[in-house]
């Protein structure tokens, strides 16, 4: 249910139709669905027509919401942002007085006379290009867009609730052009062509407004690839708006990626069909910036740039969708009444986000090398990148506090570390749990058991999860959580890996062309451009090519390097392999300074981890059950 951010640049039912004769007796509160449409054929100035009909309501006043904060995503939102032109229309066609009570909220009075809503929804993507992204606009994974080739529909950002009738069913009906190629893991109950052939109605049915927003769509000129993983049917839409990659390019990626997970996983539960969404910006002014992936329970939304080339585009997919199909563990299996009873519109938080984003992250990386997608080394290299983050943030911070407060200052600064030292908080456990059990358990099993327990239906306390935790496990586990996520105490690493027989020594260790130690070598500048710092010297490739601090890059490979197209650039460098033929043009002074070479291994002096020389053989045997337990 996270927000699992890419870090690669700068880090059988039977509906029943509500038309106007509606029986003055029915009261949806407890009957009937509520319909709604979205008309993606009459786009009007870039934005889609909703119709809301909530049949025949028996209070005098009701409250409609778009939700202020979706699950997942632990930031503020504010769909309500992206609608205008709200009107309440009665039965006989005239509109109703609305009061818009706050930036997602509008009360109608005489909803007895209530028969629609209708207003217009504005996309997200579009916005981003104020510079919003990550403060005032969605995490594009969860935002939307609307575009003549492609809609992404997150459906939160079209659809919201009555207060009162949020576990009411909804049946949604979308229209858009034929041609198009549309897919959704909603229940899809019928289709409708129109008279002229032009036009085709799909209607989806959701038990529930959980249900409306945990099932994104993708609709347009798209590219889809269906297959099965086990007994997982995995359907992968992906939309390249230069063609550049397509489904049929990243299936076997993603084949081999979630085979390895179904592996790993082994019994725990799973869902008979799994989507990714996949949108690829093109790195324009109005495209989406915000790259990574939001979780939903049977599928996920991703947001990658469509200039990454093939290598870096896998490398891509499995972190982060990897990631998003953990969450069948946790949340989505294990989660607390925070989370099962979510409000939209005031949400409360969840302590342990620790295990939600931090354990899902751990399993995202500890599976690779556990079914032999990456080597020991590339394993202990990711390890060592989330220590060295990890410091980038507050480490002698409670865990729990910051998970509870996490829409708050000085909280809310903080969530990326649950990335990073969630992830590591989840290791511990794990190297503690082997060293319990002679390494027969882990926290894989841990999150079996407790998935067991409880599962999607029955939330646990969240007051009282680490003392089922000890319970389940060993004391050195409770005394760990206490200390180190309850408390404020920061982890020492050496401590943990001692067990399995590795420290944490200075060596050199291979650096990306354009981020070392986890932060990028570059800057930027209004009046300057985009310019080396002095830790390009830090970076054997560099240093030799004789780049210096202050260099101010000009072009890459042909293409002039601005401030507003550094992200796309500098990404296709971030990409970059040894062997591959570079021409990149500099500004030292005035004087232009052309390096024409190949690309070979860059090195820095850091701090890796490495197995111990005088390792002992219990030590050998705790790390192989914890690597490939």
């Amino acid at each position: 249910m996270n927000t699992k951010t890419l870090f690669a640049l700068f880090v059988g039912v039977v509906l029943v139709s509500c038309g106007t004769t509606k029986n003055v007796s029915n009261d949806l509160a407890t009957s009937l669905p509520i319909e709604t449409s979205i008309n993606l054929s009459n786009i009007v100035d870039d934005k889609a027509p909703v119709t809301i009909n909530p049949g025949r309501f028996t209070t005098e006043t009701v409250t409609y919401r778009l939700p202020r904060v979706v699950q997942g995503t632990y930031s503020v939102s504010d769909f309500g942002k992206y609608v205008d032109d709200f009107k309440a229309i009665d039965y006989a066609g005239n509109e109703l007085p609305v009061n818009k009570v706050d930036t997602n909220s509008w009360t109608i009075t005489n909803a007895k006379e209530l028969d629609k809503i209708t207003y217009y929804v504005n996309d997200t993507y579009d916005i981003e290009t104020s510079g919003g992204i990550g403060k005032d606009t969605p995490f594009s994974p969860s935002g939307t867009n609307i575009e003549p080739n492609n809609y992404v529909l997150n459906l939160h950002g079209f659809i919201g609730y009555f207060d009162s009738l949020k576990n009411n069913q909804y049946k949604l009906d979308v229209t858009a052009s034929t041609d198009f190629i549309r897919t959704s893991a909603l229940q899809n109950v019928s289709s409708k062509v129109s008279e002229d052939g032009k036009t085709t109605t799909t209607s989806y049915f959701a038990p529930r407004y959980f249900d409306i927003t945990d099932n994104p769509m993708m609709y347009g000129n798209l590219d889809v690839e269906e297959f099965q993983v086990g007994d997982i049917n995995i359907v992968l839409s992906v939309y390249s708006p230069n063609k550049v990659h397509s489904a049929k390019s990243l299936k076997d990626v993603v084949f081999k990626m979630m085979k390895a997970q179904k592996a790993y996983l082994g019994d725990i539960n799973s869902t008979p069909r799994y989507d990714i969404y996949l949108y690829l910006s093109e790195g324009k002014e109005d495209s989406p910036k915000g790259f990574g992936a939001l979780e939903h329970h049977t599928s996920t939304v991703v947001v990658l740039p469509e200039s990454m080339n093939d290598d870096a585009i896998a490398e891509a997919m499995i972190d982060v969708v990897s990631h998003e199909f953990f969450h069948i563990v946790t949340p989505l299996s294990v989660h607390s009444e925070d989370v099962h009873f979510f409000d939209y519109n005031n949400p409360t938080f969840s302590k342990h986000l620790w295990m939600y984003e931090g354990v899902t992250e751990y399993f995202a990386t500890l599976f690779q090398v556990d079914q032999g997608l990456v080597e020991e080394k590339d394993f202990y290299n990711k390890i060592m990148e989330k220590i060295e983050s990890s410091k980038r943030y507050n480490d002698a911070m409670s865990f729990t506090i910051m998970s509870e407060n996490i829409l708050k200052d000085p909280y809310k600064d903080q969530y990326i570390n649950v990335y990073q030292k969630g992830a590591l908080i989840g290791m511990c456990v794990d190297i503690l749990m082997r060293e319990g059990s002679n390494g027969n358990r882990g926290i894989l099993s841990l999150m079996k058991e407790l998935s067991n327990k409880y599962g999607k239906n029955k939330p646990f306390e969240d007051d009282k999860l680490i003392e089922e935790i000890t319970a389940m496990t060993y004391p050195s586990v409770g005394e760990f959580l206490n200390t180190h996520v309850v408390g404020d105490i920061p982890i020492n690493y050496n401590e943990f890996f001692a067990k399995v027989g590795l420290e944490i020594a200075e060596d050199l260790i291979e650096a990306n062309y354009i981020i070392i130690n986890g932060a990028p070598i570059v800057s930027g500048d209004p009046t300057i451009g985009v310019f080396f710092i002095d830790s390009v010297l830090e970076n054997s490739f560099w240093k030799e090519q004789g780049a210096m601090p202050n260099d101010v890059i000009k072009s890459v490979d042909g293409a002039e390097v601005t401030l507003q197209n550094a992200n796309k650039v500098l990404g296709e460098v971030f990409s970059w392999k040894p062997g591959r033929d570079v021409e990149v043009v500099l500004d030292r002074d005035g004087q232009e300074i052309v390096i024409k070479t190949t690309t070979t291994q860059g090195y820095t002096k850091g701090k890796a981890l490495k197995v111990k020389e005088n390792a002992n053989e219990a030590q050998h045997k705790l790390r192989e059950a914890w690597l490939k337990g």
